[in-house]
């Protein structure tokens, strides 16, 4: 017995040290340190006005209910240092600027995205992360650093799956609140900051508002780590947008059993050009910007209930109500129409070799224009005759392009039962929606893709928003974009869109499985099968970011699903399975990069010399 005893102890006694390691490891997660760059170079994308629009108007999203006011006070887990502090977040790869300052746009003095916005009826200050902290590029190079507005983040926000390997900002997040909440001195000197002369008469309220914020973020984390929904790790700058929209409108908000594996990271494309683009998203599923972007808030927090406690529609009177913010979201897309593609800064990353450029100019002629150069449309072909220009989009299919099919298979079958919000077709066909290659008959609400589903939430939550702000059909019409209905396309294929400034968005294809451009236009033997992610530090040559091991790096292993880097190649043989043109030589590959700095930029273009191009050709066939 006594032996059993001891036997009982010894293992409690390891349990105990091995939760001590775990959660020590999962507060104090592996990131990269950070080093603050001697200078931050900003590319005259738009003016001071416009980048600070940009990076701190809200769209409404809510982080669970975080406060504006908590965030800023929050300790680390262990010590007394303050959570949100610039040089701690700059490790999740959040973007700063070293002369930054608190404004009244940025009072807490956060990194870029990094926002707030007032519920108009608690009169809470909520934290808002909004279009910038994704859509926001940093390059560095020998301490100096290269602001890329609208460009790729490369950052380590979405991840919700605690891991004791990687750093993500969520679980980072988390773990502050729970010590926090846990430890009566840290709670103590929270309250004292966020209540002010309110304490302590307001602490146990605060303490009973925060439990339900940490609790929130506290069971989505252990409902996607038990229901393993994000099996492949997304890492920096990757997240799977589509599957996390899907799985918080569909999954959170209507029913446990519409979950679905999201295996399918991908980058954050960048923004300059986008409001030319006749279809949006990776797989060019979307069409109106006020759907694009609603349904994006709603994927990142915004408030949504479509059913009460009891699984029941809610009243009429509150269906559809969400806090996506209609005014805000139309002015970040009209700021982003201002934005200019960026221009390679020879003062930091070099000169630009021109007769290299121009050779790569005739290269890029020959193998990328035909997917790649802009097709503006005439009036009377485009989608919204008031856009102009209007550039169609080629969505090229899986089956040329080649390239991981993880993100646009998901997207074209996975399906979700909605049958419990009672819809029916008669109603649904009043909508501003438009389907593209189906038929609203097809439809079954047991079984509705992910893109018509949210179509349809969206345009509900469309008029919702509009209908309490007051809005009128005239107005509604230019905040949609051009008076574009909600139009829907599922293809399983990725949208080709031109270069523009596609020397500072690495890594490349959607899912950021290859690290530099010159790889790229490798056969796939030659690209890297693992590489490491997080690191700013830029490659001028082969143009991409360095992807050698670094303390605190995310291993991205092109094996796993979702990560694969085959496709988009340039070999000899036969054109299949993802082979679009012939070999380049390693001379051609550094030409055409050559190319791709300055395509776009007229003062350096009209310097190029003609340089007679080859005709491409489809290359042997491959029944031969």
């Amino acid at each position: 017995m006594r032996l059993l005893r001891r036997a009982l102890k010894l293992f409690i006694l390891l349990a105990l040290i091995g939760l001590a390691v775990a959660l020590y490891y999962v507060a104090n997660p592996n990131l990269p340190t950070y080093q603050q760059p001697s200078d931050l170079h900003y590319l005259n994308q738009w003016g001071e006005e416009q980048r600070q629009t940009y990076y701190y108007t809200p769209q409404g999203t809510t982080v669970k209910g975080l406060r504006y006011d908590w965030f800023s006070a929050l300790e680390m887990p262990f010590g007394t240092e303050k959570f949100a502090r610039l040089d701690y977040l700059a490790r999740f790869g959040f973007l700063t600027d070293p002369k930054q300052q608190p404004s009244a746009l940025n009072p807490g003095n956060l990194p870029v995205g990094f926002t707030r916005h007032q519920d108009s009826e608690s009169g809470e200050h909520f934290l808002d992360i909004s279009c910038a902290a994704c859509h926001t590029g940093e390059l560095r190079y020998k301490g100096q650093a290269v602001r890329i507005d609208g460009g790729a983040a490369l950052h380590s926000l979405a991840s919700t799956v605690p891991t004791l390997r990687g750093g993500g900002f969520g679980q980072a997040l988390g773990m502050s609140m729970a010590f926090t909440y846990y430890n009566p001195l840290k709670f103590r000197r929270f309250a004292q900051e966020v209540l002010g002369d309110q304490y302590p008469q307001g602490r146990d309220q605060l303490r009973e508002d925060f439990k339900q914020v940490l609790d929130r973020l506290l069971a989505t984390a252990f409902n996607d780590w038990h229901r393993g929904l994000y099996p492949t790790e997304e890492g920096f700058g990757r997240t799977d947008a589509f599957g996390r929209i899907a799985n918080t409108v569909f999954g959170d908000a209507l029913d446990d059993a519409n979950y679905r594996v999201a295996n399918a990271p991908v980058s954050y494309p960048q923004l300059w050009d986008i409001w030319k683009f006749d279809w949006v998203q990776w797989n060019g599923s979307a069409m109106q910007p006020m759907a694009r972007n609603v349904g994006e808030a709603l994927g990142v927090g915004a408030s949504l209930h479509l059913l009460d406690e009891h699984g029941k529609g809610v009243a009429e009177v509150d269906r559809y109500a969400s806090s996506v913010r209609l005014h805000d979201l139309y002015t970040l897309e009209e700021t982003l129409k201002r934005l200019q593609p960026p221009k390679w800064p020879e003062a930091v990353f070099g000169k630009v070799d021109l007769p290299l450029a121009s050779r790569g100019k005739a290269l890029y002629t020959e193998n990328c224009a035909y997917c790649h150069a802009p097709d503006p449309k005439p009036r009377d072909q485009r989608l919204a005759p008031s856009r102009d220009p209007e550039w169609k989009m080629r969505v090229v299919p899986i089956s040329i392009v080649g390239t991981d099919p993880t993100t646009a298979d998901n997207i074209a079958d996975h399906r979700f039962d909605i049958s419990r919000l009672g819809w029916t077709k008669a109603e649904l066909s009043k909508l501003d929606v438009r389907l593209y290659g189906a038929s609203l008959d097809e439809i079954d609400f047991k079984s509705i893709s992910s893109a018509k589903g949210l179509a349809y939430i969206t345009a509900y939550v469309e008029n919702r928003a509009y209908q309490d702000a007051g809005i009128g059909p005239r107005q509604r019409k230019e905040m949609d974009g051009y008076g574009l209905p909600i139009g829907v396309q599922e293809k399983r294929g990725y949208k080709a869109r031109p270069l523009d400034g596609i020397w500072a968005t690495p890594p490349f294809l959607h899912n950021g499985s290859v690290p530099n451009l010159f790889e790229l236009l490798s056969p796939v033997y030659e690209r890297q099968a693992q590489f490491w992610v997080g690191n700013f530090e830029f490659d001028p040559v082969r143009v991409g970011y360095r992807s050698d091991k670094f303390p605190g790096g995310f291993l991205l292993d092109t094996r796993v699903t979702g990560n694969g880097n085959g496709g988009h190649e340039f070999r000899d043989g036969c054109r299949q399975e993802g082979v679009i043109g012939r070999a380049l030589s390693p001379d051609e590959r550094l030409a055409l990069i050559e190319y791709l700095k300055v395509l776009g930029n007229a003062d350096l273009e009209t310097q190029l010399s003609d340089v007679p191009v080859q005709a491409w050709t489809p290359g042997p066939s491959c029944e031969g």
